[in-house]
């Protein structure tokens, strides 16, 4: 038997211990689960799902799915039979209600228990509504988290309706476009100076604003929500901050997520806006971890969290690593997207601490992209439909190599020469 296959065997033999019990199925849970069986894991797997669906991607559900484009089938992780196939037990509809680290249990609402050696939370975000104080609970009113919302929010996106999406992030932004295609009338208003002025820089909302306004969508900076007008339980309207009222037949709200952490801190584990977790993905009870959008870690001496695809799958796999015995450290490497009309927003690294902006113009019209740098550090870059810088940010940022402002700044010198 060739030494490979021995060492195999061993860790195989090794790594069959007791349950892993994953609260949440969403994109971090099910990353963290195959990841393990990848790594030729053993142990007992149950994830627990509070929906009664399978493990499925939420980006496409505000979009392509919403657009009616793709089917809900093609969203799913994988079928059915791969959990099976994989010794993987999930459970739907089985939101858990109490964590007793004491004891090692898991307790259901509908009261029964699970015991666990090893706890995994991936539980998420939760979209904030708008204040019922303020109409958010009226008729025609929406956050988009999962499949129940898209779809009851696809039956009310109906051409020529009126529609008002509040907040003026990729969320918000992402809906416009989605909703100008199927042919609504699209206000979005923004109470902070500008768009995107919390993830993006000045030329990046610049850029998607115009192609926002391309497309017949009207934004409104510096204007907040004052209340939402109701006629019979139904939204009707909008009173803006500015006095003006607006009329609106549907209203999204894309204000940003509360980290899912209730249950973890109502357990006594330490959290923060979020969930805290250490450089391995370890809770402050080392039999429990936490990964994806509720998960807070340091970054450079920040504690963040990361609310992407990307941060939830490797911070899961890392995770996975851990639990199998490695001893390396999750170091995250950002990158995110937003698709918006025929715009592909590409991001690579963490703009968090900028202090001075490049732009380079793209190759062809309208592509162009925005390079961040922090103390003359190469940190991060938004690319608007211009793969290549795309591609070559990213790459010098994994390499830890920095990007000169003099040779970025110059369309004359092809990106390919810093990596060189």
């Amino acid at each position: 038997m060739a030494i490979g296959a021995i060492f195999q065997n061993r860790y195989r033999e090794l790594h069959v211990t007791g349950r892993l019990v994953i609260i949440g199925a969403g994109q971090a849970a099910f990353a963290l689960a195959a990841k393990l069986r990848g790594l030729k894991d053993a142990r007992p797997i149950t994830i627990l799902g509070a929906e009664d669906n399978l493990p499925y991607q939420r980006p496409p559900l505000s979009k392509k799915y919403l657009l009616g484009e793709m089917a809900f089938d093609r969203l799913l992780f994988r079928p059915e039979n791969w959990y099976g196939e994989n010794d993987v037990e999930i459970c739907l509809s089985s939101p858990v209600e109490v964590i007793d680290r004491a004891a090692k249990t898991v307790r259901l609402f509908d009261g029964s228990s699970l015991a666990y050696e090893t706890l995994a939370i991936a539980t998420g975000a939760t979209p904030r509504g708008l204040p019922d104080a303020i109409g958010g609970n009226l008729e025609g009113v929406y956050t988009v988290r999962d499949k129940d919302d898209a779809d009851r929010l696809a039956v009310e996106m109906k051409p020529g309706r009126r529609l008002l999406i509040v907040g003026g992030g990729y969320i918000g932004l992402e809906a416009a476009a989605v909703a100008n295609h199927l042919g609504l009338e699209v206000t979005l208003i923004e109470v902070a100076e500008r768009i995107l002025a919390r993830v993006a820089a000045k030329e990046t909302a610049d850029a998607m604003r115009a192609i926002h306004a391309s497309h017949g969508v009207t934004i409104r900076e510096k204007t907040g929500l004052e209340r939402l007008i109701g006629d019979n339980g139904r939204v009707v309207a909008a009173q803006l901050s500015d006095g003006t009222r607006v009329d609106a037949d549907i209203v999204i709200a894309g204000i940003g997520v509360n980290p899912n952490d209730g249950l973890a801190a109502r357990a006594g584990i330490e959290t923060m806006n979020g969930i805290l977790v250490d450089a391995f993905t370890r809770t402050s009870d080392p039999a429990i971890y936490a990964m994806g959008d509720c998960a807070v870690f340091d970054w450079k001496g920040e504690k963040i969290r990361l609310e992407s695809v990307q941060n939830a799958v490797d911070q899961a796999e890392s995770a996975a690593a851990v639990m199998t015995g490695a001893d390396q450290p999750y170091r995250p490497k950002p990158w995110f997207w937003s698709d918006q009309y025929d715009v592909k927003l590409q991001i690579a690294g963490f703009n968090l601490g900028y202090d001075e902006t490049v732009v380079r113009p793209g190759p062809r019209e309208g592509s162009l992209s925005i390079w961040y740098y922090a103390k003359g550090e190469f940190i991060a870059v938004d690319a608007i439909n211009d793969a290549k810088a795309y591609v070559t940010g990213k790459k010098l940022l994994e390499l830890g190599r920095n990007a000169p402002k003099a040779v970025v700044a110059d369309p004359a010198v092809e990106l390919k020469s810093l990596l060189g």
